[in-house]
């Protein structure tokens, strides 16, 4: 794998924390496999450490898996891929969700089960620290004190290095905070889901709390590849099949917008994938977008020109007149 040249990829300080993250991070939920409700189908795991190694070689300092992805799966291979990496590489993964002998995934935030958890990923993980670790899902409501309060011990215990949370509403962060502060969210956040502008991001922005923004080209639908034939020729198991997002007459209007996304991405020689998430970064509140690469090239393609997501870019400066695009239908 190639050397990682910092100075190509733009940076981030992750709200009040003390990292500076590239400005997209490699997403390892598609990675994980197929053969689980959430997974995007079968994958070449040896091609999935070709993407991550070519995420880090064009600049990415982070990775954000979880340990529900693939059932365990995704972040094995994440490990499998940070062997022989020299790099320091900023690491997240997330618990909160498990599952039985039958794959069947329940919520969990019950002190001993988190605790669980955390030991399991950190042997799939063979041991490498965790930088971040969030609260994947607010699943069942009723746990999040207990849940939020073992993530902060955790940290005290110098197990894990932040927390976070995924997922939340604004209200659900309030009684985590009423217990300790959070350091970072991961929240859906594109043009097609603009709910966080409303509340998340201003209390964020208020208390320097960490934004990532997780599908900011909608899980594909914005990548300017997308179409009617792609997604009927995706096996049962691509959780995204049975989407109402990719099926009609939504779909329809997805891929409309992708088009125009496309128009700007051609005037500077970029996919609308990248477009979508320079629209994504254009808020300053944004600290960091994740993108789920599979193989190497899709990394190339999307990361050609990752200086184009300089705040004083054009192409930025394109998509950041934020008002004139629609809210999601």
């Amino acid at each position: 794998m190639g050397t990682a040249n910092p100075d190509l990829m733009p940076t981030r300080r992750l709200g009040a924390t003390e990292h500076e993250l590239s400005v997209l991070g490699f997403g390892a939920w598609a990675i994980g496999g197929g053969d689980w409700k959430y997974g995007w189908g079968s994958q070449d795991d040896e091609a999935s450490i070709e993407a991550i190694h070519e995420a880090i070689a064009r600049g990415v300092n982070w990775v954000d898996t979880a340990r529900v992805y693939g059932l365990g799966h995704s972040e094995r291979i994440v490990a499998r891929a940070l062997e022989n990496v020299q790099e320091r590489i900023f690491l997240v993964t997330k618990c909160a969700e498990v599952w039985d002998q039958n794959g069947e995934i329940t919520g969990s935030m019950r002190s001993d089960s988190i605790r669980a958890e955390l030991e399991a990923s950190l042997e799939a993980l063979e041991g490498r620290r965790i930088d971040a670790y969030l609260i994947h899902q607010p699943n069942p409501d009723h746990q999040i004190e207990e849940g939020w309060q073992t993530l902060l011990e955790l940290k005290e215990q110098g197990l894990v290095g932040h927390v976070g949370v995924s997922n939340f509403s604004l209200e659900q962060m309030k009684r985590a905070e009423r217990i300790g502060p959070i350091d970072l969210i991961e929240p859906p956040y594109s043009l097609l889901d603009r709910s966080i502008e409303r509340e998340i991001l201003p209390h964020c922005e208020d208390h320097g709390i960490g934004v990532i923004a997780y599908s900011p080209m909608a899980s594909g639908l914005l990548t300017g590849r997308m179409s009617r034939e792609r997604v009927q020729a995706m096996p049962d198991d691509d959780w995204r099949k049975s989407d109402p997002r990719f099926q009609d007459p939504q779909l329809g209007l997805h891929l409309d917008l992708a088009a125009a996304l496309a128009e700007i991405g051609a005037e500077h020689g970029v996919p609308a994938g990248l477009v979508a998430c320079a629209w994504v970064l254009a808020d300053p509140r944004v600290h960091a977008g994740i993108v789920g690469f599979r193989r190497a090239e899709q990394v190339a393609e999307i990361l050609a020109s990752p200086e184009l997501l300089r705040p004083s870019d054009g192409l930025l400066a394109n998509v950041e007149g934020r008002d004139r695009w629609p809210p999601a239908p």
